[in-house]
């Protein structure tokens, strides 16, 4: 007996090309995902705060990447990474209370974290780009630093030097 026409009347497996993933199933994956661009953000964060403390040199070298069509894109997607992990997170402690486990509650819910997290994303950003286009500061425009010195405080202003002596 040919094998050939037992194989055709076989049903196929499910695989990832044919079988649909139901929305709880993508959101857990998303979940992760979002968790590992999270690190990848908290590294960029870091960057940040060491540039900061480097010097003002190191701090507009992040700045300016920052502030590039790339840098932007990838500080949006991080918000947009941080919203909905933080939200999901919270549909997952309703889970591990006992809530939320009914199909149709699950799927509420998840289309509810969605929603938030493009919500949230979007008011983010809304009020960074007004705060930005009034507020945009670099080192080279800042008139007046404070430097600690030998425990005092000295008041240098960069146009005029130094303007007042240790306290």
């Amino acid at each position: 007996m040919p094998e050939t026409t037992h194989a055709k009347d076989r049903p196929l497996s499910p695989h990832l090309q044919i079988y649909r993933l139901p929305l709880t199933a993508r959101m857990s994956i998303l979940h992760r995902i979002t968790g590992a661009g999270l690190i990848l953000g908290l590294m960029l964060f870091t960057w940040w705060l060491v540039a900061a403390a480097s010097g003002p040199d190191a701090y507009e070298d992040v700045q300016n990447f920052m502030g590039s069509s790339f840098g932007t894109l990838v500080l949006f997607g991080f918000s947009a990474a941080l919203y909905y992990h933080l939200l999901n997170g919270i549909r997952h402690l309703f889970w591990d209370m006992g809530y939320l486990f009914k199909i149709e509650s699950a799927y509420k819910a998840g289309y509810a974290v969605l929603a938030g997290a493009i919500i949230l994303t979007a008011a983010t950003w809304i009020c960074a780009m007004n705060y930005a286009g009034k507020h945009v500061y670099s080192a080279e425009e800042n008139a007046l630093e404070l430097l600690v010195e030998d425990g005092g405080v000295v008041i240098i202003d960069d146009n005029a030097g130094a303007q007042g002596q240790k306290e």
